[in-house]
């Protein structure tokens, strides 16, 4: 697909004798918001794992933008601009907001031995500017507020918005986005829907995995539904609800609404 921006082929992985992915094929359209849903136990989470190189898949290729990516390590993949958050926020609890969302700055000038040690005119700059951008992530996702407190103090909604900004610390051109809004009120959950949008619409792909179908109802174009393993179907979310295979599949014949 000329389109594509992520490419599946093929995917495969047991865990002992349990298949998780049995040959998965799946194409995220670039400048999309896609979501990837289906029961438990479908193989959302493996794919996500194998995808982003947290797992080595048995078999298959993954595809990124055209070049393989298969079992490359993950912070190579997320170098490449393939990012994905986490359904649990993994910043550092003692930490604060600001210094979580400078943690995953790219090109971090204090990697290199000799510019810590120099603190040469290029390091401060680049820290200046991952500085910026860290104050910029915590505004657009209305996290100004806490910048100065420690991530632990954050609510459940905030937490979540910080995942993001981690992620968009990472300069993502496909952001894949593990149950954004779990957990959360319906308020925060159309915020983080605008903003998802807002990223979309700024030329950033999105893959959400999500079990709120009005969540994914509302935002979601295509909307890939998987079960043992496998793509059972693909298209508008009213066109997967109404598929007797998704309803026997997912909702055990009962209809999928928004």
């Amino acid at each position: 697909m000329r389109d594509a921006i992520l490419e599946v082929r093929g995917l495969r992985r047991r865990f002992g004798g349990v298949v998780a992915l049995d040959g998965l094929d799946l194409r995220v359209r670039r400048g999309t918001v896609t979501a990837l849903i289906g029961p438990n136990g479908a193989g959302k989470s493996t794919a996500f794992q194998c995808v982003s190189g947290v797992l080595r898949p048995d078999a298959g290729r993954v595809l990124f933008d055209g070049q393989d990516i298969t079992a490359a390590r993950p912070d190579r993949i997320t170098r490449a601009g393939l990012v994905r958050s986490f359904q649990i926020a993994r910043g550092i609890p003692r930490l604060t907001v600001l210094e979580n969302l400078l943690l995953y700055g790219q090109r971090q000038p204090g990697e290199a031995i000799p510019a810590a040690i120099l603190r040469t005119p290029a390091m401060r700059r680049r820290e200046e500017e991952l500085r910026e951008r860290a104050k910029a992530v915590a505004a657009r996702l209305n996290l100004s507020r806490v910048l100065d407190n420690q991530a632990a103090a954050l609510s459940g909604g905030q937490k979540k918005l910080l995942e993001i900004g981690r992620a968009l610390m990472a300069e993502p051109r496909l952001l894949l986005l593990d149950e954004p809004v779990a957990g959360v009120n319906p308020t925060l959950a159309a915020e983080i829907a605008r903003h998802i949008a807002h990223l979309r619409d700024e030329g950033v792909t999105v893959l959400v995995v999500e079990h709120h179908m009005d969540f994914v109802a509302s935002l979601c174009d295509p909307v890939i539904v998987m079960a043992e393993g496998r793509v059972l179907a693909e298209g508008a979310f009213a066109e997967v609800a109404e598929d007797a295979r998704v309803q026997e599949a997912y909702m055990g014949r009962r209809r999928i609404h928004a």
